[in-house]
């Protein structure tokens, strides 16, 4: 794999990283950061805050309630038991067990989407420097082409990177 990055001490000059190599042609999607703390005031943090994980945790609520009422309307229907009269199917004895698989359904979604999103599990990137745990901020870019590497290494040594690294 190969990779180039810059090391960066503050927030400001990691921006100036992002949009340097935004200007030099570099999309948003290939560059990768990663800080040692969230900064989701930034533009260069903020390329994948963009998540569906809620409207797929409400699709998997609502395939638990009618998994739920499929279950239980069913079993009471195989299996009726005369209540005197009362209907067989009754949702009030019921919504225990619908709230239950209702909560269920939306756990396993969740979990679900955030495992696909965080490409869990997976092998972790390679490009990683350990200045990362010390407060520094990593801007850079996997799998450049050859053509690129000059124009990215200026763009990153504009932004006055503390260190720039090369994978190869």
């Amino acid at each position: 794999m190969k990779a180039i990055y810059g090391l960066y001490e503050t927030p400001e000059a990691a921006q100036r990283a992002f949009s340097g190599l935004r200007a030099s042609g570099v999309a948003a999607s290939d560059i990768t950061v990663m800080s040692p703390e969230p900064l989701e005031e930034w533009e260069f943090a903020s390329q994948d805050s963009k998540t569906a994980m809620s409207w797929i945790a409400v699709l998997g609520a609502a395939g638990g309630l009618a998994t739920a009422y499929l279950l239980t309307a069913i079993t009471q229907k195989i299996w009726p038991i005369n209540t005197g009269g009362m209907p067989i199917v009754s949702n009030w004895t019921n919504i225990i067990i619908m709230f239950e698989l209702t909560m269920l359904g939306a756990v396993f979604a969740t979990v679900l989407t955030l495992l696909i999103a965080a490409r869990l599990p997976s092998k972790l990137s390679r490009l990683y420097d350990p200045a990362i745990s010390n407060g520094k901020i990593l801007i850079g870019v996997e799998r450049p082409q050859d053509s690129e590497l000059d124009r990215i290494e200026r763009a990153l040594k504009a932004a006055d990177a503390e260190k720039l690294g090369r994978i190869v």
